[in-house]
């Protein structure tokens, strides 16, 4: 490179380096808000209801009661953020979360559905959902005893509720020997 090209290239370098500078100042000062924005309020959390969710309990015959029992000794003392609450019926049998209160019934009727329904198989749970202004509905169809676990409107996706009582039901209550076209992939 020559001299002359060696001092232009310097040149250039001292007045584009400020002057990129200057444009970053500027942008930060144009762009940046006039006060600060206020720190988040940190707050308490909610209170949650602790009063017992109102279920039925069906009579069961003693295989539905021993595998109830099972299953209900394996949920989770909290889903989420809500924390398990009392029942008014059938402590051995039924489970509620939260306000509005997600239950779970242990020993309910099985569903009858036209067979051109669909199921969701939910972590290798088949379930058939019923949508109703209230809540949402989803009841095994793959299991010896039937489960039903009911979801508020006040919770989004239902389903995602319902899921993490997969585990604690494929460990506790066996699976169907037939179970429904569309279950496959049930454990």
């Amino acid at each position: 490179m020559d001299r002359s090209t060696r001092q232009a290239a310097l040149l250039a370098t001292a007045v584009a380096v400020p002057l990129a500078v200057l444009v970053v100042l500027l942008s930060f000062w144009r762009f940046s808000p006039d006060e600060p924005k206020a720190a988040p309020a940190t707050s308490a959390p909610a209170p949650q209801a602790t009063s017992p969710v109102t279920m039925t309990a069906p009579a069961l015959t003693p295989r539905a009661t021993t595998l109830c029992r099972a299953l209900l000794s394996q949920l989770p003392q909290a889903l989420r953020d809500r924390a398990q609450r009392p029942v008014t019926a059938g402590t051995e049998q039924n489970a509620a979360y939260g306000d509005p209160a997600i239950t779970l019934a242990c020993g309910v009727p099985a569903p009858t559905f036209p067979q051109t329904d669909l199921v969701s198989l939910l972590d290798k749970v088949c379930w058939h959902d019923v949508v109703t202004p209230e809540a949402t509905v989803l009841t095994t169809v793959d299991r010896e005893v039937t489960i039903q676990v009911t979801v508020p409107k006040a919770y989004e996706a239902a389903g995602q509720w319902a899921i993490v009582f997969s585990n604690p039901i494929i460990e506790t209550v066996p699976k169907l020997a037939t179970p429904p076209a569309g279950c496959a992939g049930s454990a």
